[in-house]
């Protein structure tokens, strides 16, 4: 007989017997001898109403998804806009070479590239020698004159900030109201680089911005010059008049000669696209109205010539 005692308990099952597994009998009858668990009912609560299943939003479940993924990933890179033209492409490089992305050339262009090539084998920076074709299609130009460049586009400034930054004593700014055509933009940035224009201002709802196109025409102007996108044009031209500017607005008739005319130290040139003119309300707010006169021939100058002869004859009463 085995001195081992039986488990406490009111468990009618002893245990095995040594050595020897439970059976299913014995399992049975433990699980008959203990005392039965309280209702589901009085241990949970009272039934909780089913509630019906909400419909997901799979397209804000996306949106969501993007905005976390957005808090966690580097910014993407801003987009990547081309410029061609030999003397375009060396003035960027020149002013902003951090702006460079990659260079396609034709094999030609090799020598007068050569700081450019440098300066992308240094940062692993990507250059191709292609073909004239090629550069047809990557500058949507014939007039591409060998060369193109990927390049971060440059910023433009904020009118507040660019007033800030203005030095004191004459200064020449141009306010172009309705101009659109960029070969215009681009011959209006020459001239403002040749004759020392302070900034270029563009309304706000313009759509006229700096493109291949544009800077190419520029001849390397459009880097020299700052491009300004204004706001309000009301609380622009107060702005403006407080920074002691005063507009001075291009019209076909009723203005006075602009030979002749004592144009101010810190002239805003207002120039109107070549159909509609400026606009009858800015032409209002303008302390002079100028008209540049001529055998009368033709009615106007292109934006872009009447624009160089007016900076023109600025420069000649600044330096005479």
């Amino acid at each position: 007989m085995t001195d081992r005692k039986p488990p406490p308990g009111d468990s009618p099952y002893r245990g095995p017997s040594p050595g020897k597994p439970r059976d299913k009998r014995e399992r049975e009858r433990d699980r008959e001898a203990r005392p039965a668990p309280p209702p589901s009912a009085e241990r949970r609560g009272p039934p909780r109403e089913r509630q019906p299943e909400r419909h997901r939003d799979h397209a804000q479940d996306e949106a969501d998804a993007d905005q976390l993924r957005g808090a966690f990933e580097a910014p993407r890179p801003p987009r990547e806009q081309r410029l061609h033209g030999l003397n375009a492409c060396l003035a960027m490089f020149a002013r902003r070479p951090q702006d460079l992305r990659k260079v396609w050339l034709l094999e030609s262009r090799i020598h007068a590239l050569n700081a450019v090539l440098a300066h992308c084998v240094k940062h692993r920076l990507g250059y191709t020698v292609v073909a004239d074709e090629d550069l047809q299609k990557l500058s949507a130009s014939a007039h591409h004159e060998g060369v193109v460049f990927g390049t971060v586009p440059a910023a433009e400034g904020n009118l507040s900030d660019w007033l800030r930054e203005l030095k004191p004593g004459p200064q020449l700014a141009i306010w172009l109201d309705g101009v659109g055509n960029p070969h215009n933009l681009g011959a209006i940035l020459r001239s403002a680089a040749h004759f020392g224009v302070a900034g270029l201002l563009l309304p706000k709802e313009s759509p006229l911005a700096l493109s291949g196109a544009a800077a190419r025409v520029a001849e390397g102007g459009a880097d020299q010059v700052p491009m300004v996108r204004m706001g309000r044009a009301d609380n622009s031209l107060a702005q403006l008049n407080s920074a002691g500017f005063v507009a001075v607005a291009t019209v076909v008739r009723g203005g006075q000669p602009l030979y002749g005319t004592a144009l101010p130290e810190r002239l805003l040139l207002v120039m109107g696209a070549e159909q509609a003119g400026i606009d009858p309300a800015l032409a209002q707010a303008a302390g002079l109205r100028v008209a540049i006169p001529g055998t009368g021939a033709v009615e106007s100058l292109n934006v872009a010539a009447a624009t160089a002869v007016f900076l023109g004859e600025w420069w000649r009463q600044r330096h005479a």
